[in-house]
């Protein structure tokens, strides 16, 4: 979706339509939430070196959470930009916010998607072909020790603070997991459920929960994402499933992942060209992945990561920007 870039001349009354990608005078402070997983942190930092090199922003990365940024977005105008927002988790809040103004869509700035649900080791699935659904695995709670009982499956969850944490609990309430042996076993951050998943791994034992792809871990961790036991119902996602005071959640499966740059309506009137940069910028899987491998490999930053994707992967990125803004940034690398 397009904004509308038009800024008032000085010069006889003259109206300049500056286009997508070009450099901007006086573009002003833009706060770009880093969120805490790999590929937001990542583009987080990559719009931050390019809208301060390229269109002389002073843009600055602040801590970010899918649903605190999102409420202090729409509740408080700040930060400007979150670079990778998983919409479909909280798609009612989204809509209502656009239809009142406190919200705009940027790029879909995952342009495959993204797949998220239920994993479970690959090794673990070849071993026991019968686990196929996400039923099939609460039936062997054995399979899947908790850290915290003896006695009890571990069904791992998604960080505190994330979407995604409201539709697993919906789950697991609607799964009857807890009747089935299982306990939630709390991640706390990003760091915290990759490094569940890789004791797992080191260890050689069962790990049941939450992750999604693009990502490191399933590149670096072969994984099975577990089929769901009934069809994606839209009226269940948006009326319970994604409500954190839903009663009675009934089983569902996870919609189809739509990931997007939102921003603040008044980023597009006070820096038009920041904007509709990100209302274009965009990348693949495959070149995600690739860069979050490097990441995971090299112990680096989100601004490692960010310096490296601008240094080796010229073809994508350039393609988002004017030459003129390409040149000022391939400068200042």
């Amino acid at each position: 979706m397009k904004s509308v870039l038009a800024v008032t001349a000085a010069l006889a009354g003259l109206v300049a339509i500056p286009s997508a990608g070009q450099a901007q005078e006086g573009c002003g402070t833009i706060q770009i939430a880093s969120m805490n997983w790999a590929s937001a942190e990542v583009m987080a930092a990559i719009d931050q070196f390019i809208l301060e090199n390229g269109f002389g922003c002073d843009a600055q990365l602040v801590p970010g959470d899918t649903m605190p940024t999102f409420t202090s977005m729409t509740e408080k105008g700040e930060p400007d930009v979150a670079p990778e927002i998983y919409v479909k988790q909280f798609k009612e809040q989204i809509e209502t916010a656009l239809k009142e103004g406190r919200i705009a869509y940027g790029a879909k700035v995952l342009k495959d998607g993204s797949e998220e649900g239920f994993w479970i080791p690959q090794y673990l699935a070849d071993a026991n072909p019968d686990i196929v659904t996400v039923s099939d695995a609460l039936k062997r709670p054995e399979l899947f020790p908790s850290p915290q009982s003896s006695d009890k499956g571990a069904f791992y969850d998604c960080p505190a603070g994330w979407g995604c944490q409201i539709v697993l609990h919906n789950f697991f309430k609607a799964y009857d997991a807890e009747e089935k042996g299982f306990e939630l076993v709390p991640t706390g951050s990003a760091a915290g459920l990759d490094g569940s998943i890789a004791n797992a791994f080191e260890a050689r034992q069962g790990w049941l929960g939450y992750y999604w792809s693009p990502t490191a871990i399933i590149a670096r961790y072969p994984m099975k994402k577990l089929e769901w036991d009934v069809p994606y119902d839209d009226a269940e996602w948006l009326n319970c499933t994604t409500q954190a005071d839903c009663e009675d959640p009934k089983l569902n499966a996870w919609t189809e992942a739509e990931v997007y740059t939102l921003m603040t309506p008044k980023l597009a009137e006070d820096s038009p060209e920041a904007a509709a940069y990100l209302e274009q910028r965009a990348w693949g899987n495959e070149t995600v992945n690739k860069m979050l491998a490097w990441k995971d490999e090299n112990q680096a930053t989100g601004e490692d990561t960010a310096l490296y994707f601008l240094d080796t992967e010229e073809e994508v990125w350039t393609k988002w920007v004017s030459p003129e803004v390409a040149e000022k940034v391939k400068e200042a690398l």
